[in-house]
């Protein structure tokens, strides 16, 4: 276990990964302390705003001459000659578990070292570093299974794609809400719909919450290491909490 990041494995499995564990511990954490708004979990049948607007080839074609002149980049979106239209989306992963390679590929933020005998099949674990954001060029018409699949490819994970499911990120009211997108949904539609504001519409990869987890299957190392990571989140989360509520009670006495 890692005392600057907290990243925690095996014994056996330390010498197959580097990580940059750069900064102090707690470095960065600062704007936690001032986050106000509260997220909230929508229902996945429940659609957005954006979802329910439905729009003709020309109000497409006006909306794509709105957004294109709103952004301050070249991540342009381009109308097809049969209707539809391609862009770019940017998710940003935020995985609290670690994802599987396949050992002898080499991933960002990770070297992986003593290369395996060629015809073994290895997977090495890791996290991915906190805050990792990936865009996608990706079609009007492509579903979020598929970007859910493409991220993955990006990343050389072997996991299960149902492992992971695809937020859409919205803040409103000093609330920030989350929605997990059916697998049918379009990003694109819902990034053009919603205009480039990150603040009105974000997109996030978390880890698909699918059941209660059977412990029973892992051993006694495994579930010991468990608690240990639950010991040092749950400290975490304390940390900030008293930090949030003393930078609170700093604005109050400040005001009296």
């Amino acid at each position: 276990l890692s005392p600057d990041c907290s990243f925690t494995c095996h014994y056996r499995c330390r010498a197959l990964v580097r990580l940059d564990c750069s900064g102090p511990p707690g470095a960065g954490d600062e704007d936690d302390g001032n986050e106000q708004v509260l997220e909230k979990d929508t229902n996945v049948d429940e659609p957005s705003e954006w979802e329910k607007t439905e729009l003709d080839q020309a109000q497409v074609e006006q909306r794509i001459k709105e957004y294109n002149s709103q952004i301050n980049s070249n991540l342009f979106m381009s109308l097809n000659k049969d209707g539809s239209y391609t862009g770019f989306i940017k998710v940003q992963l935020k995985l609290v578990r670690p994802v599987s390679v396949p050992a002898a590929k080499r991933v960002p933020s990770v070297q992986v070292g003593r290369p395996q005998p060629q015809g073994v099949k290895r997977r090495t674990s890791f996290y991915l570093p906190k805050g990792t954001v990936k865009h996608l060029h990706i079609l009007s018409n492509t579903r979020a299974s598929e970007v859910i699949d493409a991220l993955l490819r990006k990343f050389t994970v072997i996991d299960n794609p149902r492992k992971f499911a695809l937020f859409e990120r919205s803040e409103k009211d000093e609330q920030v809400y989350l929605r997990k997108l059916g697998d049918d949904e379009q990003p694109l539609r819902l990034r053009l719909l919603a205009g480039p504001s990150e603040k009105v519409l974000s997109f996030i990869l978390k880890e698909n919450e699918t059941g209660e987890v059977n412990w029973d299957a892992f051993t006694l190392p495994e579930l010991h290491n468990f608690l240990l990571i639950l010991q040092r989140e749950e400290e975490e989360h304390v940390r900030r909490l008293r930090h949030r509520y003393a930078r609170c009670r700093q604005k109050m006495q400040e005001a009296l």
